[in-house]
């Protein structure tokens, strides 16, 4: 073979791996060739026009009690639910707060145990019939690497992903609570593991530094956690950076929740994932909304 036929064959080697790019079958990275149950569950918690989602979660009090802005969720969510593309709760608040006729993705946490008054991630997985009994979107796990329990954690995914890929229910791979405080590495390894484990989603923290070596080696979409409260403005320039490095959606509870105004923070939130305004417009809509509430 000639040094020009070579280059001809790399050359089409690489059109043909574009191809295989530029033609997914859905607009989320990893799902390709999931079943078509996981898929339509997918694009209820994803915007299938951005590819990204603003999940609204108030699962906290599964291992805190009730923080400022979480004490009466019956009053809280209500106004915020309908802004949101997607919640993140426990089953217990499903059934006692959660309006039966709501049409919103309900990712729902799945696995539960330990709290903030005993070691963390002791955790136990709920029962698959259950998340079915809700209609329940995806399923959410967590998974910490280096703990005390990791093995467990790791097949709570596992048991997680099994009932989820047998009814078409998506699984979220969590990242507990800042164990490894802006270590890249970290949580790019916990992203991995998840996804090699089953898991669809990922949702995990983000870094100032390297946070492109959690996306890249993560195959399937993450989502970032809005963590403890921050400033508003502050917080909105959180979320452009994560979305514009590459995550696929904002988590958000705390930083909504206790906000001055939550419906005007969840909808600049909003702004910035679906219509990707800079940080500084956000907050001046912020601004603008809170005035008006």
């Amino acid at each position: 073979m000639t040094e020009q036929e070579e280059m001809m064959l790399d050359k089409n080697e690489d059109l043909s791996m574009n191809n295989i790019f530029d033609n997914k079958s859905f607009f989320l990275k990893g799902t390709d060739h999931m079943g078509w149950g996981i898929k339509n569950r997918m694009s209820r918690i994803f915007n299938p026009k951005t590819g990204r989602t603003v999940m609204l979660a108030f699962d906290h009090g599964s291992i805190l009690d009730a923080t400022a802005g979480f004490d009466r969720l019956d009053l809280s969510i209500q106004p915020l639910i309908h802004i949101a593309d997607s919640i993140m709760c426990t089953r217990g608040i499903v059934r006692t707060v959660l309006s039966p006729s709501t049409r919103k993705p309900v990712c729902l946490r799945f696995s539960a145990a330990s709290t903030v008054l005993s070691e963390l991630n002791n955790d136990t997985v709920l029962d698959i019939e259950d998340a079915i009994r809700l209609n329940a979107s995806a399923l959410g796990v967590t998974v910490a690497l280096g703990d005390k329990y990791e093995a467990k954690t790791i097949q709570n995914l596992v048991v997680a992903a099994d009932g989820g890929y047998k009814y078409d229910i998506p699984v979220i791979g969590i990242t507990p609570i800042n164990k490894q405080d802006g270590d890249a590495a970290y949580y790019a390894m916990v992203a991995r593991v998840c996804a090699e484990n089953g898991a669809n989603i990922v949702k995990t923290y983000y870094t100032e530094k390297n946070f492109s070596r959690i996306i890249n080696k993560c195959p399937v979409p993450v989502i970032v956690a809005g963590g403890k409260k921050m400033p508003e403005q502050k917080f909105l320039e959180f979320c452009y950076h994560a979305i514009a490095e590459g995550a696929t959606g904002i988590d958000v509870g705390r930083n909504v929740f206790q906000a001055s105004s939550p419906v005007a923070m969840i909808k600049a939130v909003s702004s910035i994932v679906h219509d990707s305004l800079l940080p500084e417009d956000a907050f001046q809509l912020y601004r603008e909304l809170s005035n008006l509430s």
